[in-house]
């Protein structure tokens, strides 16, 4: 297959995974109330956290990440690295614009993490360790994985990965622009806590 239709072929096959909105689905097969309704209104683990079912919370976590380490594998194995690139792309966008929620999805952690664990797994297991360690510290999700989506492109690009680096810079500029509420409510000190309803 050449690029001229394995690269759009990517695009689209990443859009598609990446919009399927685990979060929304795990809790209304369990039966809770809608999740859009609940806390922060976001589809993603840490509003499903908030439901107080810490199963669906690991479960929509792995789920959303694996959509994306999905999506890479996929177009990897039709159309090469590039390919691969392009749909952990696409699969970021749909995450954050589902076109089956009128585009409004989630933040993006988790699928960033499963791009990354699909593209360099090393970089994955840095972000998660700085996710971790930040949370730990600071019991903020939202602060954990903007140090940490900061800290990966600057990893790979060390590590001699320029193109990923530009790849996963786009992705946290993206995911900076989806915390802008949460960066406000971290600097009037109003941002919620890991288990705080």
């Amino acid at each position: 297959m050449g690029p001229e239709v394995a690269l759009p072929l990517a695009i689209v096959i990443g859009y598609l995974l990446g919009s399927i909105p685990f979060g929304l689905i795990l809790t209304k097969l369990a039966g809770t109330p809608d999740l859009r309704s609940i806390g922060s209104g976001n589809i993603g683990a840490t509003n499903v956290l908030r439901t107080g079912r810490k199963g669906l919370a690991v479960g929509t976590l792995v789920l959303d990440a694996l959509k994306g380490t999905a999506a890479v594998i996929i177009a990897g194995s039709i159309g090469g690295p590039d390919a691969a690139m392009l749909a952990g792309l696409g699969a970021f966008l749909g995450h954050l614009f589902p076109v089956w929620l009128q585009f409004k999805g989630g933040k993006g952690v988790a699928v960033y993490i499963g791009i990354l664990l699909g593209l360099f797994w090393p970089g994955a297991i840095v972000f998660c360790v700085i996710w971790l360690a930040v949370a730990l510290l600071t019991r903020y999700s939202s602060l954990a994985a903007l140090v940490a989506s900061i800290v990966a492109p600057l990893f790979l690009l060390l590590l001699g990965h320029p193109a990923l680096a530009a790849l996963f810079a786009v992705l946290t500029l993206l995911l900076i622009y989806m915390h802008r509420a949460n960066i406000q409510r971290l600097r009037a000190r109003t941002e919620g806590k890991i288990g705080q309803k």
